[in-house]
């Protein structure tokens, strides 16, 4: 027995459909034009000022009930699907298949693009120092273990720009072929055996923790003959085929982990958004010369979001400073500071300036 109503809205429905597809293939053909322009022009693509100007929009035109969070999932593929029209791009990333960092590139670039597994940081970099790939996506920091010391010195050693962050809410799993109370070693990155640091010290007190070049590889090695188990997100688990033996085992559930994206050259300025900078820089040997460094920051009301020290690994006891503030390099406060720090310091070098978003 028809429902008149259930086949009414199922026909609106279709009615509706039909005009999406329309206008999509409208929009993305208008994006391909743009593409052509930009290819003349020798712009990149990709533009991730721009895509946050869109995203802000798309949230302001929406009145519900579908949810932001959903409506940028939506135009993020809108988007990916006009960039992969537009050119091939090949994005690298920290392998293999079903990392956090393969889950925050997709979650940046759509699913549309082409994505190269690397097996490890320096690769990452090395290849799009080469032009193997165009971009690169690695981790810097956790929000439970604090900063990803070997980006950090890559960033110092190479000449690649920072044009794009991601941040990632980090949920881990335990996958292993045997049941919990037999398992007699943990495989995974170190970072995710530092962030389950606890569980694994009430659950797994004897086993042992073996680091490995990351979550995913270490899933993957996984077989039915071992005791041996790996921490990972729960794409891995259904990638490689291995049953969760815990869930959300890490120490902290707001556990993020924030991704930077890497390219040759830098990104021109976009009006009307608002930019984060990473620089690095060192220090003199004198009393005060990390204070009269940051007081540069503080006269022109730059807003410092995060400073890291790490060893220059140049000589005992030198140190790198990085710093994130807001502004862009662009900006005439931001040049004024560069130049005076140049100045004082020994070192200082500009990582990149990009849009400063939290999602």
């Amino acid at each position: 027995m028809k429902n008149n109503k259930l086949e009414s809205l199922r026909d609106e429905i279709d009615g509706i459909d039909s005009q999406i597809v329309g206008l999509l293939n409208q929009r993305v053909q208008a994006a391909v034009e743009i593409g052509s322009i930009k290819s003349q022009l020798g712009v990149d693509p990709y533009d991730p000022a721009r895509e946050e100007q869109v995203f802000e929009k798309l949230e302001k035109l929406n009145s519900g009930p579908l949810h932001k969070e959903s409506l940028r999932i939506i135009y993020r593929e809108v988007i990916s699907a006009s960039i992969a029209l537009e050119k091939k791009l090949i994005i690298g990333y920290l392998g293999p298949e079903a990392t956090y960092t393969h889950q925050a590139a997709v979650n940046n670039f759509g699913s549309t693009l082409h994505y190269h597994a690397l097996s490890d940081i320096p690769d990452v970099f090395q290849a799009v120092e080469k032009g193997e790939c165009d971009y690169g996506v690695v981790p810097i920091e956790n929000s439970t273990e604090g900063a990803v010391n070997r980006s950090l010195d890559l960033l110092v050693e190479t000449e690649l720009t920072i044009i794009a962050q991601v941040y990632l809410k980090v949920e881990h799993s335990l996958f292993s072929f045997s049941p919990l109370d037999t398992i007699t070693e943990v495989r995974s990155k170190d970072q995710a055996l530092a962030q389950c640091g606890e569980w694994l010290r009430r659950n797994l007190p004897n086993a042992q923790l073996i680091p490995v070049t990351s979550t995913a590889e270490a899933v993957k090695g996984l077989n039915p003959e071992s005791q041996t188990a790996a921490i990972a997100g729960k794409l891995a688990g259904r990638i490689y085929g291995v049953s969760s033996q815990a869930d959300s085992i890490q120490d902290r559930k707001n556990n993020v982990t924030r991704f930077l994206v890497v390219a040759r050259k830098p990104l021109p300025k976009r009006e009307k958004v608002n930019y984060r900078t990473s620089l690095v820089l060192s220090l003199p040997d004198q009393v005060g010369a990390l204070k009269a460094a940051l007081k540069l920051f503080s006269e022109r009301d730059l807003n410092l979001c995060k400073i890291e020290s790490r060893p220059s690994r140049l000589k005992t006891w030198d140190y790198y400073f990085f710093i994130d503030f807001i502004g862009h390099c662009e900006d005439e406060k931001v040049i004024e500071v560069v130049s005076e720090l140049n100045n004082i310091c020994p070192l200082v070098k500009p990582l990149g300036s990009y849009p400063e978003s939290s999602s």
